[in-house]
């Protein structure tokens, strides 16, 4: 089974919500809410992945020093095995703006178990809400 690596982030605001992406029509698992991130290329590390991709999706940059490891999901789907690193950040430079027609919304942690999510990001939910 072919593993892929995508990575994941919790942007985390001054009020300690959380920002969730609804992945838009057309996309697989389309609906469900997720953490901001994405498939990490060739060559890249899961930061680099991580940087690009929230300039790609939400219009805003950070750098690596604002980038904590914080956790990481492994989960088995029916065609794939899936690794993602989740990071947690604090500083950005911009507004997270959809960029790729998903809907954002900020979370409260105790909230995030509301939110239809994919099969490996509901893990990531009670580590996130008590790291907060």
């Amino acid at each position: 089974m072919k593993t892929v690596l995508v990575s994941a982030v919790a942007l985390i605001d001054a009020d300690g919500r959380v920002l969730l992406a609804q992945r838009p029509a057309g996309k697989s698992m389309a609906g469900l809410w997720e953490f901001p991130g994405g498939k990490v290329e060739q060559g890249e590390t899961p930061e680099q992945a991580l940087i690009r991709e929230l300039q790609e999706e939400l219009g805003i940059n950070t750098w690596q020093s604002c980038l904590a490891p914080l956790t990481f999901a492994s989960h088995s789907y029916d065609d794939f095995h899936l690794l993602m690193p989740l990071f947690a950040c604090r500083k950005w430079e911009g507004i997270p703006t959809p960029q790729e027609g998903q809907t954002l919304e900020w979370a409260r942690p105790n909230a995030l178990k509301n939110y239809p999510m994919p099969p490996a990001d509901i893990p990531l939910i009670p580590i996130l809400r008590d790291w907060l």
